[in-house]
């Protein structure tokens, strides 16, 4: 998923040359135009038409249909002598959603592209509110106003930012880090520093990816987040094409609320089936069960309908370190050892076990495959190595259109038949001080790990499709006991239903 803002990588050179334009009503180009459903998403699907195709998910040029627009213009609560700030406008849908909702006082508005901002600047013409126009890098641009205290302190934000990884030695990245943003993804960079320009208890709405809710990488964010706002609202769409199916995004999306120096308290969360908010329902929870207390990476947590963070609370009491169990990622990176890479197993070699080696049929190894079996044993090799023993393994990314996000495996010593074992990077590996696990607690933890209340609770934190160590860490587990008692079910083949079954037991 990516913002409307048609989003370029330019240097600060390039960007800066542009001129910011001031604008006010008497400059209407479309003085009689009425600013509705069809209107907008009429302008906007033929901006659409005059973008190229094969560049718009690289720049992030997915614009926010109306309906979405109008939802989160309504999340704003304090209306009046509104200074507006929306950050890769696109064609200004969401702020023309906004002028509906607030008295607006001033808004200002960053496109860099050519094409959308021609769009922006007749749509902000029509409307009867005094504007900036922005053609300039949002990142590079706010970073310089931060940096000097100038330009407008905003008390209202919203945003569709631009969805885009972001390198460790980008320019992007630099600037940033300038002002103390840490992060990898431009909807972050977007929302951070929208975040540093608000006044005391402004508000920002903004439509973006879940992914920020977990994982390592988003920890710097979540920090910053956490500690400059409260979270007020958010909205989860229960379809995850349907919030910008025009342009055939595959994403999970949320709106976020957030108020800047807010005090937190509860949080509302609204659920819809898709972008047209048919059947929208929600309720409120104590903040407690969004970031945990005691959660030192500060997951975002996200409830399903009617549930609290935790089904079958008896299933999910223990860390893994409690059980006295670690994972680490798959130590063996073929790419670094692909001179004493073996197709086939032989003497002098362990095995070299990959995703694909598990099937629906089980363990099959060897396997044919571009990738090798095995992998000849040196001092520089066994360093990467586990001893023989039983382990949980766990794939950490996994198609898409997969129906379970987490996909645990059993690997024991009758599989491999050898005293080491290697275990690729694309894997978690559940182990004890790098030895294999007892035999009925590592069948229990493929139970549980391959349930359906397992993949629901992964899913209340967790919007992508990769599986973290971290996020393994961060999971609660059962009691010994109670994974002793679920490996009695334990058997290859068992149907979804039937591994299910157990947990009920």
């Amino acid at each position: 998923m990516a913002g409307p803002s048609g989003y370029r990588t330019l240097t600060l050179a390039i960007t800066t040359s542009k001129v910011s334009r001031l604008h006010r009503p008497e400059a209407r180009v479309l003085p009689d135009l009425v600013m509705n459903e069809a209107v907008v998403d009429s302008l906007r699907h033929e901006a659409n038409a005059k973008l190229k195709p094969k560049e718009k998910g690289v720049l992030g040029q997915f614009m926010t249909p109306f309906k979405i627009a109008e939802f989160m213009s309504g999340l704003f609560t304090r209306k009046a002598n509104a200074v507006l700030l929306d950050a890769g406008a696109g064609i200004g849908s969401l702020t023309l959603a906004a002028s509906n909702t607030l008295k607006l006082k001033h808004c200002e508005a960053w496109e860099i592209d050519p094409v959308m901002a021609n769009y922006l600047k007749e749509n902000l013409d029509s409307q009867a509110v005094p504007y900036k126009l922005h053609q300039k890098d949002f990142v590079f641009d706010s970073v310089h106003r931060i940096q000097v205290g100038e330009g407008t302190r905003f008390t209202h934000a919203i945003l569709n930012p631009p969805y885009r990884k972001i390198g460790t030695n980008s320019l992007h990245r630099q600037a940033c880090r300038q002002v103390g943003v840490e992060t990898t993804n431009l909807y972050t960079a977007f929302l951070a520093l929208s975040i540093l320009q608000m006044k005391q208890h402004g508000e920002i709405v903004a439509i973006i990816p879940r992914s920020f809710c977990n994982g390592p990488y988003y920890k710097p964010f979540r920090d910053m987040m956490l500690e400059k706002c409260s979270v007020d609202a958010i909205h989860v769409f229960g379809s995850r094409n349907h919030a910008f199916k025009d342009d055939d995004v595959l994403q999970e999306n949320v709106i976020l609320k957030l108020t800047a120096g807010g005090i937190q308290g509860d949080v509302s969360l609204s659920f819809s089936d898709d972008a047209s908010f048919e059947g929208l329902h929600g309720r409120t929870v104590p903040f407690e069960d969004v970031v945990q207390p005691a959660d030192e990476e500060r997951f975002v947590r996200i409830p399903k309908d009617n549930e609290s963070t935790e089904t079958h609370h008896k299933y999910f009491t223990h860390s893994l370190k409690e059980l006295g169990v670690e994972v680490r990622t798959g130590p063996v990176v073929d790419f670094r050892l692909k001179e004493w890479w073996s197709q086939y197993p032989g003497p002098g070699t362990a095995p070299c076990i990959y995703p694909h080696h598990m099937t629906p049929r089980g363990f099959e190894w060897p396997k044919e495959h571009k990738k090798p079996n095995a992998i000849f044993r040196s001092p520089e090799v066994d360093k990467w190595l586990m001893k023989e023993g039983n382990y949980v393994v766990v794939r950490r990314f996994s198609a898409k259109e997969e129906r379970r996000r987490v996909m645990a495996y059993l690997i024991t010593p009758e599989d491999t038949k050898s005293e080491m074992v290697g275990f690729e990077n694309h894997w978690n590996v559940l182990h004890i001080k790098k030895g294999g696990l007892p035999l009925d607690v590592a069948k229990g933890l493929v139970v549980f790990l391959n349930s359906t209340a397992l993949d629901e609770y992964f899913r209340v934190f967790s919007g992508h499709t990769q599986v973290n160590a971290t996020d393994l860490r961060n999971m609660k587990f059962p009691s010994l006991e109670l994974l002793r008692k679920l490996a009695k079910g334990y058997s290859l083949g068992l149907k979804q239903e039937e591994l299910d079954a157990l947990l009920t037991i």
